[in-house]
Order: C-alpha cells, then sequence, then structure tokens
C-alpha cells in the first residue's frame, strides 16, 4: 500500500483541503469601512452561520459521493439521481433558512440571494464529489486489475515451473533403473545426488528466489547423473563458475536448457556432445549451452515429450521481461541456446 491511500493519511488530507477551500473566502476578503446592514450582527453568530454552511456542503460531498454516485448513477438511475440532486438543493435552502434566522436573526431571508451565492458552490460541490468518486472507483478497479494480473502470474509461473520437474523426474529415475540394470556401483551415489536434488526441489523452489549458486550446483548434480548414465558414449563441456553470493535467480530456471540439450543432443548423433558454459559478472549473467542435434529426431522428441522451450520462454518473459536476452539458432548441426540475464546485485 502506498503512502497515499494510507487512511490516516486521507483523513488528514481532506481535512486541509477542507479547511484551506474554506479559508479562502476570509484570506481573499476586504474588510469594510462601514458593515452593511446583513453583516452588523454578533461576529461570532456571523461565524457560526459560516461553520454550519460549511458542515452542509461538506455533507453533500460525500453523501453524493458514498451514496447517490453508487447507489442510483451507477445503477443507471439517471432520473431519481436528479431529482436527489434537486431534493437536497431544496434540504439546503431550508437549512440555510434556519441558521440565518437562528444566527443572524433577520427574518427577510433573500431567495435570490440564496441562489446567488450558494448555487455556483452547490455545483462545484457537487461536481468535485462526482468527480472524486470516479477517480477513487477508477483508482480501485486498477488496483483490482492489478491484483488479479499479479495473481494470474503466480499462478501462471507455478504451472510452468510444475510443468518442468516431471520432465526432469522422468529423466532422472530412468538414469536410476539404467544403473540398477547394469548393478552399477554408481547407484549409491546416485541416488544421494537424487535425494539432494530432491531436497532442492521441495525446500527450495517454493521460495521466489534462490542463491545463484545454488542453482549451479542443482545444474552439476543433474549433469553428473547424466554423465554417469551416458558414460563415454556422449561427451560433455562444463565449465560453470562459481558466481557472488549476492546473486539470486528464480529456482530452476536454467535446467530446462540443459535437460533439452540432453534429450536432443543424444541418440542417433555421431560424437554426440554437448558443452555448457555459465559465469555471472557484474550483475550479467551468462548461460549458453550447445548440443549436437539431428533435425529427423528433433521433431519426434518434442512431439513425444509435450515439454519444449516455449513454457521457458513464456517464464522468461514474465520474470525479466526486457532485462534478458534469449537467442535460440542452429548453426553447422548445432543447436545453441544463448541467454543472458541482468541479475540485481
Amino acid at each position: 500500500m502506498t503512502w497515499f491511500s494510507k487512511k490516516w493519511v486521507v483523513i488528514v488530507l481532506h481535512t486541509v483541503a477542507w479547511v484551506f477551500l474554506f479559508s479562502l473566502p476570509f484570506l481573499l476578503h476586504k474588510p469594510y469601512e462601514k458593515p452593511g446592514p446583513s453583516l452588523d450582527v454578533n461576529p461570532a453568530n456571523r461565524n457560526w452561520f459560516f461553520i454550519l454552511s460549511d458542515v452542509v456542503w461538506i455533507i453533500l460531498f460525500y453523501l453524493n459521493s458514498y451514496v447517490f454516485i453508487p447507489r442510483l448513477f451507477y445503477k443507471k438511475r439517471r432520473w431519481i439521481f436528479a431529482f436527489v440532486q434537486v431534493l437536497v438543493l431544496f434540504i439546503i435552502l431550508l437549512l440555510h433558512n434556519l441558521f440565518f434566522f437562528l444566527l443572524i436573526g433577520s427574518p427577510t431571508f433573500d431567495l435570490n440571494k440564496f441562489f446567488l451565492y450558494n448555487l455556483f458552490p452547490y455545483l462545484f460541490i457537487l461536481a468535485s464529489s462526482t468527480a472524486y468518486q470516479l477517480i477513487r472507483d477508477k483508482m480501485e478497479a486498477d488496483k483490482l486489475t492489478k491484483e488479479k494480473e499479479n495473481e494470474t502470474l503466480k499462478t501462471e509461473l507455478s504451472l510452468l515451473r510444475s510443468q518442468v520437474s516431471p520432465h526432469f523426474m522422468f529423466n532422472v529415475l530412468n538414469n536410476m533403473v539404467a544403473l540398477a540394470r547394469k548393478h552399477s556401483e554408481q547407484l549409491e551415489p546416485s541416488l544421494i545426488k537424487l535425494s539432494s536434488l530432491m531436497r532442492y526441489m521441495l525446500y527450495e523452489t517454493d521460495e521466489e528466489k534462490v542463491s545463484l549458486d545454488k542453482e549451479i550446483d542443482y545444474l552439476q548434480s543433474y549433469i553428473d547423473l547424466q554423465q554417469q548414465r551416458f558414460g563415454k558414449k556422449l561427451q560433455i563441456n562444463v565449465l560453470l563458475q562459481p558466481a557472488d553470493k549476492s546473486y539470486e535467480i528464480e529456482p530452476m530456471l536454467l535446467i530446462p536448457f540443459v535437460e533439452n540439450a540432453f534429450k536432443h543432443g543424444t541418440g542417433m548423433i555421431d560424437n554426440a556432445q554437448i558443452d555448457i558454459e555459465l559465469k555471472a559478472e557484474k550483475n550479467v549473467l551468462q548461460f549458453t549451452v550447445r548440443n549436437k542435434y539431428n533435425p529427423a529426431c528433433a521433431e519426434i522428441k518434442d512431439n513425444t515429450s509435450g515439454i519444449g522451450l516455449n513454457n521457458v520462454q513464456r517464464r522468461l518473459n514474465l520474470l525479466y521481461g526486457s532485462n534478458h536476452t534469449l537467442m535460440i539458432n542452429t548453426q553447422d548441426s548445432l543447436f545453441i541456446v544463448s541467454l543472458q540475464i541482468f541479475l540485481a546485485g
């Protein structure tokens, strides 16, 4: 909540505005050398007359703003709204007549002077209260729309993240099955790595952001598991430079690019190779993934997995907007992903 929308601030601002508005006639008033008959009364009574008249205008302002506009004007009851305004003007006429009789002490209340001196203030209060309520409702509507957009954004990001996680688990469990079938001694350390990964996924990914170092450890553990699976069939070159402790990133943001490289960079590919580089300097994250690929197999894998890079691109757009650059291209049978993110230090 911004400071000017707090209740006590609104009350103070309204009070100052009313005091200033009703002080103007006194501030701009030139003292009479010889007061006229209508002003030749007790100053205290005259001041009370002005104060009570001002209170009537204040009541009209908030009555029109909080009652007549929402219950009549917004609900298309325009004729009733107009009738109520005429009725209110008549009531104000009676009140002014009463105040004039009790405080000024003269029975000669002039109806023409009443309209001459009060019609413009009446129209001013009516217009200003209407404008105030319209602007206030517009701000409330914009605030509600913004809150809905934020909730939609959170829900969408959560869904996109959940789409990544099952795919990752599917690949890792396949790795475990392959190691178990081979009765490999690497099964136990692999299970320990898997346990570490699951702990990260369960306890860290609920946070909006995590330390970039944790995300790098997560990537390294995943790459190690994949390296155990493919062995010498796949050449993996990894350079993950340690990052500044202050750098943070959304959890599991980078893993889909690595998953994609293993998905499309293995199989019916001669001399399969994957290169992964990451460095973060001067609040800029540079992340590059390159892999050889077979265009004939790529379409089949995309159709069977149901999870591609579109979701990752969507998530990056939602989270970083113009503060990131993602380039995806192919060159000489290489699929290259280059991501740049401007991080907050």
